[in-house]
């Protein structure tokens, strides 16, 4: 009924209509260009914040602005410093997300469309292939990626909230299984939804097609709407901003209706922190800190408050800038992320750490194997509050990629391939792109990651992302 409705009045048009609201109330004080981390970085801190903040109005209204101010939407790491910095009710984050899509449409309309199924296969085929190599068919099940060997009755009852993993966590599952295991601890009902069948629309966004953003998004809100209370529980920060800054609110501007609020997982946590300390009886003896982000206000001080109510836990702030939504959105500046990751790194051990602690999935993929080379573990804070709890979920991630050798991570998963039927070509492919790849700091201290393709014996590095 939803998607329906909302194809039928014009998804375009209430998007519009809300960027349209949003340049009636900006004042183009340059404000939000101010409170930015990516100015200095992003080369264009000698242009005055007012000439940027116009030229971004510029492109939402015509495609393309001065060379500042499309810096500023394409450097843009979603760190959600502009939206606390603007007193006049404007999402600057939105804005930016508005303007990178205007200039996407500069682009020929098939070849937006063409990006967008290519990114998306993408997308699903590393995910499904990492997925299916470190999971049995009854996890992959429990994760909701395969359908359920029981049918549901038909009068079976809602459960209190819909979990929703997003796409990118299934490639490291242990993450998403410790947020089920503490559930089923704390006595939270949950169906499980997720991966690329049920996708935020978001990859489709990033390149102009928001006629395939729409549908995608549309048809997972009509399946996330399913719960006692109205609550979907967000994984992914990404598909957190997709969903209530982008989607929601232009669904709600063009059918009156809001089906669910959404919640950071992490923020679900800390609101039952009562429920969840009294299970917190094992002693966790470690000094750590806590790798961090701003992008979605209260997630990095719950996740500490978390670490803090561990018996044992001792948690050191590090003196390192907390930038972006998550790892991966710092892929806009690479050498400043390369530099900002070893910054931490060498912070981490000056402060003598015990484990540099992460929250979200993309930052435990690009700091992980980093704990072959440094003095200290990198671990996920979810698996610190589960040892304490008795909870413990295998990083076959890490340990994969930890091996750096394409032909020994084969070799550790060929029972998986042989079960779920992955093809060799596939998985030798996917592992190179998708663990060995995803590394935008090589590691130090040991020779380069050793790829050998099937028709070639001698070594080849692959490039670094």
């Amino acid at each position: 009924m939803y998607s329906t409705y909302m194809e039928t009045i014009g998804f375009e048009d209430a998007l519009t209509s809300r960027v349209d609201d949003m340049l009636d109330a900006c004042t183009k004080c340059g404000a939000c260009v101010r409170a930015c981390p990516t100015v200095g970085p992003g080369g264009f801190a000698d242009t005055e914040p007012e000439a940027v903040v116009s030229g971004v109005l510029d492109i939402l209204r015509f495609g393309r602005g001065p060379e500042a101010s499309e810096k500023w939407a394409k450097v843009c790491m979603l760190s959600g410093d502009c939206i606390k910095a603007c007193d006049y009710g404007v999402n600057p984050r939105f804005l930016l997300a508005m303007a990178r899509l205007a200039m996407a449409r500069n682009n020929d309309p098939q070849e937006r469309r063409k990006k967008g199924v290519q990114d998306f296969r993408k997308v699903s085929e590393n995910v499904g292939t990492l997925s299916k190599l470190q999971l049995t068919s009854d996890i992959l099940e429990r994760l909701g990626q395969k359908p359920p060997s029981k049918p549901e009755p038909e009068n079976a009852e809602l459960p209190d909230v819909v979990f929703y993993t997003g796409c990118n966590v299934l490639k490291t599952p242990h993450i998403a299984l410790l947020c089920l295991d503490i559930m089923d601890v704390i006595g939270t009902s949950y169906k499980v939804m997720g991966g690329p069948s049920h996708c935020c629309g978001v990859v489709q966004l990033r390149t102009g097609d928001t006629e395939t953003s729409s549908r995608f998004a549309s048809n997972t809100i009509n399946k996330l709407a399913q719960s006692k209370t109205g609550e979907v529980l967000a994984w992914c920060p990404s598909c957190f901003v997709q969903f209530t800054e982008n989607m929601l609110p232009t669904f709600e501007r063009a059918t009156g209706e809001k089906p669910f609020d959404m919640t950071p997982f992490m923020r679900f946590l800390h609101r039952n922190m009562e429920s969840i300390r009294p299970f917190l009886r094992e002693r966790v003896a470690m000094k750590v800190a806590l790798h961090r982000h701003p992008g979605v206000p209260g997630v990095a001080e719950a996740a500490e408050e978390l670490l803090l109510a561990v018996p044992g836990v001792q948690v050191v702030r590090l003196d390192v800038p907390a930038i972006g939504l998550q790892s991966n959105n710092l892929a806009t500046l690479p050498a400043f992320k390369r530099d900002m990751h070893l910054r931490e790194l060498e912070a981490a051990r000056a402060a003598g750490v015990d484990a540099l602690v992460t929250v979200y999935h993309s930052d435990h993929r690009e700091f992980c194997a980093h704990e072959r080379d440094w003095p200290f573990k990198i671990v996920n804070v979810l698996e610190i509050v589960g040892a304490s709890m008795g909870l413990q979920q295998e990083d076959h991630y890490k340990t994969l990629k930890i091996k750096q050798d394409i032909d020994a991570i084969v070799a550790d998963t060929s029972d998986l391939m042989k079960r779920h039927g992955v093809n060799l070509d596939t998985a030798r492919k996917v592992i190179a792109e998708a663990i060995l790849g995803d590394q935008p700091l090589p590691l130090q201290g040991h020779k380069a990651p050793i790829v050998r393709p099937p028709e070639a014996p001698a070594p080849a590095v692959p490039q670094q992302s």
